[in-house]
Formats: structure tokens, sequence, C-alpha cells
């Protein structure tokens, strides 16, 4: 009886923990949401001044006094410029250097710890250190020479990670399958291996997208002046101005944009899977199964039912 209250009291400690932990987490964010409903006259705090979308028309009006839409619009432009070129970049080398690893050789270790190096390096020691080391040779800092790299840097490391794990549940035979029928190399890769690997190609994507988005420390020193990101953006009307709702609702908008990229990534890989599953002869866990070498081509073939009346034997 004992152990019971004990086990159960474990529990409801365990579970109390978890609901504070996404309390913490999640309710500013909540606030800032419905602070971004406030009335035209409301404060960036409680109690409302009444309900209205105010604040939210002014991130795309400009004609409503005290509104930076423009600068802001101009931010978030130069933001998903920016972060869908680095997601490119980050997928393209976490690639290249994960398959680097498929394989043990000479100073692995080293270069591992490379790569990592960009993951551990405090974000405005290395936005420091690139704009010291453009300076030195003459050139300005800008949006493409500078903060492109600066964020491919920060974002490598994490798309690398996940792509290790992806060639650690690879199996290459099925590589070996495709050369021992007289496949090139360019054509495995296309045709057998990236359609297994793609699932982490995207998540590379995501990391290096994501994190170049809300990226400012890495950012701030290495951008040019007439092309600030959406968080530096922020950054200048907080500290240029006074603080008003339409902050709420512009921090509003950039996490429910964050929140769809990735939902309409998922659902377009959901039905990339089930397209393939569908479309396929036999189940997909037979195919994966024949891939592995845990059965032969033969075992797969779907045997017919056998007619009312007559065994199978017959």
């Amino acid at each position: 009886m004992a152990r019971f209250n004990t086990e159960k009291a474990s529990k409801w400690g365990l579970a109390t923990y978890f609901l504070l932990f996404l309390a913490i987490l999640y309710l500013p964010a909540l606030l800032m949401g419905i602070l971004s409903f406030q009335g035209e006259r409301g404060l960036p705090y409680f109690p409302m001044q009444g309900f209205s979308g105010h604040w939210w028309q002014s991130l795309f009006d400009d004609s409503i006094p005290t509104s930076h839409a423009s600068e802001i619009q101009a931010a978030a432009r130069t933001s998903l410029y920016l972060a869908l070129v680095c997601g490119v970049v980050t997928s393209f080398f976490s690639l290249g250097l994960s398959m680097a690893f498929r394989r043990r050789f000479r100073g692995d270790g080293a270069l591992f710890y490379l790569i990592m190096l960009g993951l551990m390096t405090p974000g405005f020691l290395l936005s420091l250190g690139t704009s010291l080391f453009w300076q030195l040779l003459g050139e300005v800092p800008g949006t493409w020479e500078t903060a492109l790299g600066a964020n491919s840097v920060w974002a490598i490391p994490f798309g690398f990670l996940v792509m290790v794990a992806v060639w650690n549940r690879y199996d290459v035979r099925v590589e070996e399958a495709a050369r021992d029928l007289g496949a090139s190399t360019m054509r495995t890769f296309r045709e057998v291996t990236l359609p297994l690997i793609w699932t982490g190609l995207f998540g590379a994507f995501l990391f290096g997208f994501v994190l170049s988005w809300n990226e400012y420390d890495r950012t701030a020193l290495v951008i040019a002046s007439g092309a600030l990101t959406l968080p530096i953006q922020i950054f200048a009307l907080t500290t240029g101005s006074v603080i008003r709702p339409d902050l709420y609702a512009l921090g509003t908008a950039t996490t429910v944009f964050i929140l769809l990229v990735v939902a309409v990534v998922l659902v377009a890989l959901a039905i990339i899977v089930r397209r393939r599953a569908g479309t396929a002869q036999v189940p997909l866990e037979a195919q994966v199964a024949e891939e592995l070498g845990e059965v032969s081509g033969l075992d797969l073939e779907v045997q017919p039912e056998a007619a009312p009346g007559r065994s199978r034997a017959s």
C-alpha cells in the first residue's frame, strides 16, 4: 500500500512539474498574443483597454500614426530571404560533412569538434570576430557577404547532427545492391540514397531556416545598415521608441509564421510518405525488410487466395 501511494505521488509530482514547465514556456507567448489585441489606446500590459485589431493593422498600414509598417515589412523580407538561403546552405553542407563521417578517417575527431565549434562559440563573439575580420580586409559587411556566413556557421552543426543520426540508421547494403545491379554512383545516390535520407535533409533545412529567422546575436554586427533583419528591427523599435502593443502583434505573427512553416513541412512529408506507401505493390514493411536483406524477393510475392472449396495445394 505504501509503495502504491509513493508511485501515485511521484506520478502526480511529475505531472505537476510538466504542467509548470509548459506554463513557464508558453504562458508568456500566450499573454503576448492576448495583449496584441489591445484597444487603440491600450498599453502593453493589463488591464485590457478594449479589444480590437488596431495594432495588427499597424503592421501593414503605414498611414496609421506611429506605425512602422514599411520598416517591418522590409526587415521581414530580408529575414525570409536570408533564412531560406541559410536553410539550403545548411542542408548542403550538412549532407556533405555527414557523408564524410560514414567511414573513419585520420583526423575525423578534430574535424568533428571543428564543426561543433560553431555551436559552442558565443553568438556575439562570432559576430564581432566576423565583423573585425572583414574590416581588416577592407570590406563592408552585408547581408549575403557576412550575415549569411555567420548564420550558416551557427546552423550547420545542428543539421550535421541530424544527418549523422540518419546515417547511423542507414543500411549500406541497399547501395551495394544497386551497384551490383549496374547502377552508377550518381544514379545510386539519386534513386536509392536520396529517397531514404530526404527527411533528414528537410530537418537540416528547418534548422537553418528557423535559427536564421530568429537570430540576433550573430547578425547584429555583420548586417548592412540599410537591410536589417526582423530581430534587429524589433530590437531597434524597443530601444528607439516607446513599447506599444504592435510589438506584441509582431512577435505573435512571427511565432505563428514559424509554426505554420513547420506544420506545412510536416504535412507535406506525411502526404509524400502516404503516397509512396499507397502506390507500393507490397506492404511498406515488406519493402523495408527486403531492402535490409531480411527476406528475399520471392518471399514478397503476394500469393492468390485459394478459391472456395479448393485448398492451396491444389
